[in-house]
């Protein structure tokens, strides 16, 4: 039997932990429900760079925080009337925010020799907000990335190291790039089953989630986006806890039930949006200057739909070269929360 076929075949039943049909939210999901206000942080060797991506190529001496401030993080995401951090470990570039023995790309070959992962489960634990993880299926620096059996073994080292109960409980796993190779290629359920079993109430996302499981690499077409989902759509990214299409926005009467191989599944949705109209999710110097604060009514009738669905929304703020968050998006974040009446002072 070809590898597709058994794919095709076997995929939602090949592991012990795996995806459930259900038509119900599970706990884990309701609890999602209660924690539905989060911050993104995107932070690494691409804040150096003015970059949004890079290929993997930058040298590690230019990331050279002076400050890194993750108390600040939590601190603001708390105030804010945050309930969870989003941390980026792994961007598309393969730079790696923690310490690890598994590439030479990672934090602890640089001047800054700081483990960010670790600092900020500190601070979330500190000012008692939950940690969620983001990290990269698309690597552009990692030799074995085209080696598809390896290259998810580096990625179960990785995951273990992240989730295996060094930086304490993560609630949440934002998983991204998948669109770089064929759907069956990422073995998401072989990844799945490992998450689950390092962390049973751990909830999985992979971007772009809806589409056809057709084999094919890319984005997916205009018709899977957020704002045209159907009830009943197929689950491109299987086995997925919730739904992600960053930074598209949800429906006032946002579906729940997807298939796959004609099962249904319950699925949330997460919305993603940046501090700047313009869309950057890294650091510029020229931020300031050249882009625009997020409308703070415009963010307000977000949550508002955000909360009406039973759906998540999380606010990306990126940290400075020194590794604070910027006041601009400080203070903006701060007026949303006072009209949506959840600022918290302390």
């Amino acid at each position: 039997m070809c590898f597709r076929k058994k794919i095709k075949e076997e995929y939602p039943k090949l592991y012990k932990n795996r995806q459930l049909p259900s038509t119900q939210p599970t706990q884990a999901q309701k609890a999602k429900f209660d924690n539905w206000y989060g911050m993104f942080i995107h932070f690494g060797i691409n804040t150096f760079n003015n970059t949004e991506w890079s290929n993997g190529k930058l040298p590690l001496s230019i990331y050279a925080p002076t400050g890194i401030d993750t108390d600040q993080w939590a601190r603001v995401a708390y105030q804010a009337g945050m309930h969870y951090v989003i941390l980026i470990t792994k961007h598309h570039d393969g730079f790696c925010l923690w310490d690890t023995d598994t590439t030479d790309y990672c934090v602890k070959n640089t001047s800054c020799k700081i483990d960010v992962v670790d600092a900020m489960a500190k601070s979330c634990k500190k000012y008692g907000i939950k940690l969620g993880l983001y990290y990269s299926l698309w690597d552009r620096h990692e030799k074995c990335y085209k080696r598809h059996g390896d290259y998810v073994g580096y990625m179960e080292t990785h995951l273990r190291e992240l989730l295996g109960g060094k930086y304490g409980e993560v609630c949440e796993l934002w998983l991204d790039g998948g669109w770089d190779k064929a759907c069956e290629k990422w073995q998401l359920d072989r990844l799945y089953d490992l998450v689950k079993t390092l962390q049973p109430n751990c909830q999985v996302g992979v971007n772009l989630t809806i589409g056809d499981f057709n084999g094919k690499k890319g984005f997916v077409q205009e018709r899977y986006k957020p704002y045209n989902q159907q009830e009943g759509d197929t689950m491109r990214m299987f086995p997925s806890d919730f739904r992600l299409w960053d930074p598209q926005m949800c429906r006032e009467d946002d579906p729940k039930l997807f298939t796959f191989k004609g099962e249904k599944y319950y699925l949330p949705f997460e919305h993603t949006v940046c501090s700047r109209k313009e869309g950057k999710w890294f650091f510029n110097d020229e931020y300031e200057e050249k882009t625009t604060l997020l409308d703070v009514d415009d963010v307000v009738e977000r949550i508002r739909i955000i909360r009406a669905t039973n759906n998540s929304i999380v606010i990306n703020l990126p940290p400075d070269k020194s590794g604070r968050l910027v006041k601009g998006d400080v203070e903006n974040l701060y007026a949303i929360a006072k009209k949506v009446g959840i600022y918290r002072e302390g």
